[in-house]
């Protein structure tokens, strides 16, 4: 396991529990969009990868035959199937796993989806090329991640203020990029939503148990930023601001 995967493993099984109450992982627009778009019929086999908490496993679980739900990080699966017991859903199963090398056999899912994980990918050219493998004959991926902005100064502070919040964060991609990349490997992109993030600072920084010096950091970060910074972010008073994300879809070729 790569240095960058350990990190993942430890930060996100210190704090699982802090994700299967996370509203902005539980709800949005984006999830809604996801579901609808995917216009499944209910026999239809679906891969969540790098699943969290399994939110998104479990909204599309009434939707389809079965949900597998795949993530790097044990504690996270034990939230994964806490919820789906709690909600009586039975047909969301679980897998541990790496994204970029997947145990499953090639054409065995109808779609695979992604929520809020591309970001942590080492080598996201990896996973969607599995994805690729997995999926069956006219299959699709749907993936929503935070993006990038494509100007430079703002794409630098927001990779800046993720990693000091989250050492395990490699990279929020430019929707751009995440279109290259799904022509790359063989699928045919389209960007089908964007919207802005709201995110609650003290929020944010709980969630993920960041110590408090990096904390104290952030807010100087935030307070010492160029004004184009601070307006396109929407920073409050309070430190709280908006990202962009985006919805993509990637059909198989």
């Amino acid at each position: 396991m790569t240095d960058v995967k350990a990190s993942v493993q430890q930060q996100f099984g210190n704090v699982a529990a802090n994700y299967s109450t996370s509203v902005v992982h539980a709800s949005g627009e984006d999830l809604t969009r996801m579901v609808e778009s995917a216009q499944l019929r209910g026999s239809e086999r679906v891969l969540d990868a790098g699943c969290g908490a399994g939110h998104t496993a479990l909204a599309f679980a009434p939707h389809a035959a079965e949900v597998v739900a795949y993530d790097l990080t044990p504690a996270m699966l034990d939230q994964v199937d806490r919820l789906a017991a709690e909600r009586g859903i039975t047909n969301v199963v679980t897998r541990q796993g790496d994204v970029e090398a997947l145990p499953f056999e090639e054409s065995s899912f109808d779609l695979v989806v992604s929520r809020y994980s591309a970001h942590h990918w080492p080598q996201p050219t990896a996973a969607l090329s599995e994805f690729h493998r997995v999926l069956k004959p006219g299959g699709r991926f749907l993936l929503s991640d935070i993006v990038a902005w494509d100007a430079p100064a703002l794409d630098t502070f927001l990779q800046t203020i993720e990693l000091l919040r989250d050492p395990s964060h490699v990279r929020d991609h430019t929707a751009k990029q995440w279109s290259a990349m799904l022509a790359e490997t063989h699928f045919t992109a389209e960007i089908i939503f964007t919207w802005e993030l709201p995110l609650n600072f003290d929020a944010w920084v709980t969630r993920m148990a960041t110590p408090s010096a990096s904390v104290a950091m952030l807010k100087t970060l935030f307070d010492g930023a160029p004004a184009e910074i601070r307006v396109a972010m929407d920073v409050q008073p309070d430190y709280s601001f908006s990202i962009p994300g985006a919805l993509l879809v990637g059909h198989k070729r």
